[in-house]
Parts: C-alpha cells; sequence; structure tokens
C-alpha cells in the first residue's frame, strides 16, 4: 500500500491525513515544523498524555476545550493550580476527564518551570535531542527512537509523568524534531525548508 494519497487538490499527502476531514488541516499547516513557542511545546507533550490510549481524532477534536481549560496551557498558571481545579477539570466534559492526566499537566507545568530556570526555555531544552539524520528510520516506520528514549528518561528522572518513549516520539514527530512525513508528500518539502531556516532555540 502506498503511503500517500491524493489529496483534494490531487497533490500526495501522508495516508494517515485522509482518515479524518480535520486531519488534513492539521497535517498540511502543522505536523513536522519546526516549533520553538515553549506554550506550544508544552501543550503538545500535555495532548499527547492525554491522547495515551486514545485515537490523536478524539484529542485534536477536543483541543479547542483543552485549552480554555488549561489557559491556553499557560504553565506558570497552571504550576499553581490546587486541588479544586482538579475537581474543576474531573467536571469539563469538554476534556478528558482522566484524574491521572489531569494531574500530570499540573504535575509538568512544576517541572516546566524547573526546566526554564536551568535551560531558558522549554524549546532550548527540548532541541537538545534533536536527533541526526542518519539515526532516523523511514518515515513513519518506528513509534519510538534513540532520541525519544532518552528525552522519555531525562523527562522522568526530573519528575515529569505521562511522557513514555512512544508519546516522546510522537510529540517529536508533531513538533517538527524530525520530519517525518511520507516519501512524496507534498508537504515533506515544505516541512523540509521550514527546519532548514529555523533558528535552533539557545
Amino acid at each position: 500500500m502506498s503511503a500517500t494519497i491524493p489529496g483534494p487538490d490531487g497533490k500526495p499527502r501522508c495516508r494517515w491525513c485522509a482518515a479524518a476531514p480535520e486531519f488534513l488541516a492539521y497535517h498540511d499547516n502543522e505536523w513536522g515544523f519546526p516549533v520553538s513557542d515553549d506554550r506550544r511545546l508544552f501543550e503538545k507533550l500535555c495532548l499527547e498524555g492525554f491522547q495515551s490510549g486514545l485515537s490523536w481524532r478524539t484529542i485534536l477534536a477536543k483541543r479547542e476545550n483543552f485549552r480554555a481549560a488549561f489557559h491556553h496551557f499557560d504553565f506558570d498558571r497552571i504550576a499553581g493550580f490546587s486541588d479544586s481545579d482538579v475537581t474543576r477539570l474531573l467536571q469539563d466534559q469538554g476534556i478528558v476527564r482522566h484524574r491521572g492526566k489531569i494531574e500530570a499537566v499540573i504535575n509538568n507545568a512544576r517541572r516546566v518551570q524547573e526546566l526554564v530556570k536551568q535551560h531558558g526555555s522549554l524549546a532550548a531544552y527540548v532541541w537538545r535531542f534533536e536527533p541526526e539524520p542518519d539515526e532516523l528510520a523511514p518515515p513513519q516506520t518506528a513509534s519510538t527512537s534513540a532520541a525519544s528514549i532518552l528525552m522519555s528518561k531525562d523527562l522522568k528522572k526530573r519528575g515529569w509523568t505521562f511522557v513514555g518513549p512512544t508519546t516522546v516520539y510522537a510529540f517529536m514527530q508533531a513538533m517538527g524534531l524530525i520530519n517525518d512525513h511520507a516519501e512524496g508528500c507534498v508537504v515533506r518539502e515544505q516541512a523540509a525548508r521550514a527546519r532548514e531556516t529555523f533558528q535552533l532555540p539557545e
């Protein structure tokens, strides 16, 4: 089976983006493009944690609800959440109401604050784990990598939760640390060009 499928404009795209109508815009405009914004990076790590055991379609459909519930993933505000916030979020039908995952977001927000003090930004920390090209598996053939295992272990050592190697690998794919668009996908080239001009965070 081909790894690509014709899009609405007839140009080839990764096959997975045809699985749901909302995937196309996400695939074309976000997935695989490099990100250095701390809030977006934190949001994605949180949403990948929420996805654990669920489908990305479920999470993407609720993404705006998650943003509203978690103050657009402003980790400084989330770090101040209390038990009453957990209770409030467990009653929010617009998000995934899983106590462990909600508490992980609050815990991880506090851990981000520590990282920022140490590394200057979450982005500076994350991009230290960008793999070399020769370390990458062929597009969309892996669910973990040496880099995602390393980053997962380091985050866990720092007290993060819901950041297993598969979760971290999906985060790396989405945030452009790797370009995992299928060979022949029209967006693969665009993501590659974006990576060429991307300024690595210091």
